[in-house]
């Protein structure tokens, strides 16, 4: 997610800062290394491969959606927020497990309790 801090305002982010969860399920943040320049970047060239998306699906255009979608992959995983994982203290990735399936699952359900 582009905005570190307004995910945290918006949706609960998980006590060591790797994810937030959105309806139940953990969606990994982007790396908080990134200088900012860069992450503004990668975040605007995320939401012109979303917006190439659309509009290749609105004239159907599958070569176009297939690179717009290749183009969403390549900046998202340059954020951090797929692939290879940012941190390096050995912990799974658990993007898009339930909160409640993963060793989050007593900090979550006191959130939602």
């Amino acid at each position: 997610m582009a905005d570190r801090a307004a995910t945290a305002r918006n949706y609960p982010v998980t006590p060591d800062g790797r994810y937030f969860v959105v309806r139940g399920r953990l969606w990994r943040l982007s790396d908080p290394r990134l200088p900012e320049d860069r992450r503004a970047q990668l975040v605007s060239d995320l939401m012109t491969a979303r917006r190439a998306i659309a509009t290749a699906r609105r004239s159907k255009d599958k070569a176009a959606e297939d690179q717009a979608h290749a183009a969403v992959e390549a900046a998202k995983r340059l954020l951090g927020e797929r692939g290879p994982v940012w941190w390096d203290d050995g912990a799974p990735d658990l993007n898009r497990h339930m909160a409640r399936n993963t060793p989050y699952a007593a900090w979550y359900a006191a959130r939602t309790a």
